[in-house]
């Protein structure tokens, strides 16, 4: 097998590795403030907000549609942009700044919405939103993912990764 064709299955690899997982990639929408860095050009980087439309404003190339977009997919639709008689090799790099927020709702103390933390979990929510109400099931817990239809809602557990966007409703117990 040549270099080539290795190299390939490994990503193969590690890309099914990812799926199988559970590993979710982060996709921009409105709310996210992002870092966006284009190599050896100050005047073309700094921050900015993923508008209410899901684009984010740039110096020279103006809106780009970022909504639904990974950040590795955004920084390739930067790089065409640039490329069309802006720049010759651009290089762009992005980070998320702020997070847009997360949602808790039902039998917690103080449903609302709360600023995303990496690595958040449902318990992590949980505690946020002040714990559990008494009337609380704490095993019926359901999620829905930022940009789902409630009916695409998940029954999920404590351990389960919040991301930002989501809405994690904590359902009450009957007696």
């Amino acid at each position: 097998m040549g270099a080539l064709a290795q190299l390939l299955s490994f990503f193969i690899v590690i890309f099914a590795a990812g799926i199988a997982s559970g590993e979710v990639i982060y996709k921009l929408d409105s709310g996210d403030k992002l870092k966006v860095i284009v190599y050896e050009e100050k005047d073309l980087s700094g921050s900015f907000e993923v508008s209410g439309e899901g684009v984010v404003s740039l110096p020279l190339i103006g809106a780009v549609s970022a909504k639904g977009l990974s950040i590795r997919e955004l920084e390739k639709s930067i790089e065409t942009n640039l490329l069309d008689g802006y720049l010759k090799n651009p290089k762009v790099s992005i980070e998320v700044l702020n997070y847009r927020p997360f949602y808790i709702l039902g039998e917690v103390k103080e449903p609302g919405s709360y600023p995303y933390v990496n690595g958040m979990t449902v318990l992590n929510a949980v505690a946020l939103g002040g714990g559990y109400t008494y009337r609380a099931n704490k095993s019926r817990i359901t999620l829905i993912r930022a940009g789902e239809s409630e009916k695409n809602k998940l029954s999920v557990s404590a351990e389960t990764r919040v991301l930002p966007g989501d809405v994690v409703r904590v359902e009450e117990r009957f007696f």
